[in-house]
């Protein structure tokens, strides 16, 4: 590495945050960039380590300590090509990724890691800047012709390679405008919604042709696109929202998450709202689930200026510290403390929902929860959760936030239609071997393949299933697969 001892002698430093007082008035980002100058000094903590870790914990297989290496030297360029060659989107990575590279960093083994994130945010911001990234349109066009269904970041990923690979693509989306949960679902203070609209000018200029306002299985169905197109890829997520089946769940003001976070970002976008509007102004809110969703419905509710905000997570609440179960390079289940949270929430471990109560109008008014506790069952090693007796508590609360995952994909429009089989989870089943389902024309890649995970498995996956469609069209491909990197194109 150009900075042997660089790891002994500087600190981590990551981008820095305006006041909370500040950030809670609107729905801007709010992390202050490091100086050029402040992120080489991070890219000279990467170690010579030998082996580094960090490749296995990325999805992408992103060359990390290669980027690194480049950012110390100040050869951004280079840096930049080193990071696209794989990974089609740092510009949302940077901003999202929980970044499973971090946790399986060599230096993270007894000092704080690499700030991977962050200097792969500013490598690809420092490219935009000065103009390097540029439309890059194939000189060659196959003619054939494919279909990618749902704009998520997986849809996006396998555009774009699928577009470079000559082929002539169509990203179709069934809301208003293009990028499916990263437009809809992260609030605007993680991502900039011009961060997504920069990336789509490029694409479009590219040659891909984007048709959002089309659902497919209904404006078109999925006989119309099997006939139309070559190959098509289907990656709508996996947007079927887990709720809870208790007494109270159908009164006004019980949500699942998503609904309450897509109407704040069309609202903050200025997009017509057609459904009950879902607002957190002036009401206790109790969001149920602990995850990344349920941490942006704690900041969107916040900037809503609701008159509190409670976060309840059914687990035991985690150590600061790795347990020694998931010792390094594994992601360990810590506690986490996520900026929302930094602005005001309070949470709750150990806690059940089992009843929501309405007035006489239907609406909600308030909660009855209990405390929960884990025991282990010596004989097979299940862990169950068992009520404590007398721990019945009722909370006052007009907005319920169900922030618990999603079930799966959506199954009763294109993936009945196209007669595809599912798993045993109900996701689109496909072959990890090449993502082909039971039609030999129809791919599945995502969430709607492998079931709700990391926007850097909805790329990765995205990358693969593009190689596996082009080598199907065209008989080999050169795109790259996990690990391969594309041809640099800046």
């Amino acid at each position: 590495m150009g900075k042997i001892t660089g790891f002994m002698e500087h600190e981590r430093q990551v981008e820095k945050k305006l006041p909370v007082e500040q950030r809670v008035k609107n729905y801007n980002e709010f992390l202050i960039p490091m100086t050029e100058s402040e992120v080489k000094i991070q890219g000279a903590r990467c170690m010579n380590c030998g082996i580094p870790f960090c490749h296995s914990g990325c999805p992408l297989g992103n060359l990390i300590p290669d980027f690194n290496d480049a950012v110390y030297k100040e050869d951004w360029k280079v840096a930049l090509k080193i990071l696209l060659s794989t990974n089609n989107f740092p510009e949302f990575t940077g901003r999202l990724c929980p970044a499973p590279c971090e946790t399986a960093c060599v230096l993270g083994i007894n000092e704080n890691p690499v700030a991977i994130e962050n200097i792969e945010k500013n490598i690809i911001e420092i490219g935009y800047k000065n103009g390097w990234i540029k439309a890059n349109p194939p000189k060659e066009r196959t003619g054939k012709k494919v279909a990618v269904v749902g704009s998520g970041p997986a849809g996006m990923t396998a555009a774009e390679q699928l577009n470079r690979a000559g082929h002539l693509v169509t990203l179709f989306e069934r809301d208003t405008k293009i990028g499916g949960l990263l437009r809809y679902g992260i609030p605007d203070f993680k991502l900039d919604k011009s961060v997504i609209d920069r990336k789509l000018s490029f694409m479009q200029e590219e040659g891909i042709m984007l048709k959002p306002n089309t659902f497919v299985g209904k404006d078109i169905t999925g006989q119309q696109l099997e006939k139309e197109f070559d190959a098509v890829i289907l990656t709508g997520g996996a947007t079927i929202g887990r709720s809870l089946n208790i007494p109270g769940s159908d009164l006004k003001g019980v949500h699942l998450a998503m609904e309450f976070l897509k109407q704040s970002n069309q609202r903050n976008d200025k997009l017509p709202i057609t459904s009950e509007e879902i607002l957190a102004t002036d009401k206790n809110v109790i969001v149920i689930g602990g995850g990344d969703t349920g941490s942006d419905c704690v900041g969107t509710s916040l900037r809503q200026k609701a008159k509190s905000v409670n976060n309840f997570e059914i687990t035991v609440k985690p150590k600061l510290e790795r347990p020694e179960n998931q010792p390094w390079p594994y992601y360990p289940v810590v506690l986490r403390e996520s900026s929302s949270h930094e602005e005001g929430v309070s949470r709750t471990f150990q806690i059940n929902t089992k009843k929501f109560i309405g007035d006489e109008n239907g609406n909600l008014k308030a909660l009855i929860t209990v405390s929960i506790e884990q025991k282990k069952d010596p004989k097979t090693g299940r862990i169950d959760f068992h009520e404590i007796a007398g721990s019945e508590k009722e909370w006052p609360c007009e907005l319920a936030l169900m922030a618990l995952g999603f079930t799966g994909p959506e199954t009763d429009s294109i993936v009945t239609q196209l007669g595809l089989d599912l798993d045993q989870r109900k996701n689109v089943k496909a072959s990890i071997s090449n993502y082909q389902t039971n039609n030999e024309k129809i791919f599945a890649a995502g969430d709607m393949r492998r079931g709700q995970s990391l926007i850097v498995w909805a790329i990765s996956e995205g990358r693969e299933a593009a190689y596996h469609v082009d080598k199907f069209l065209m008989g080999y491909s050169n795109l790259p697969t996990k690990g391969g990197v594309d041809i640099p194109r800046i």
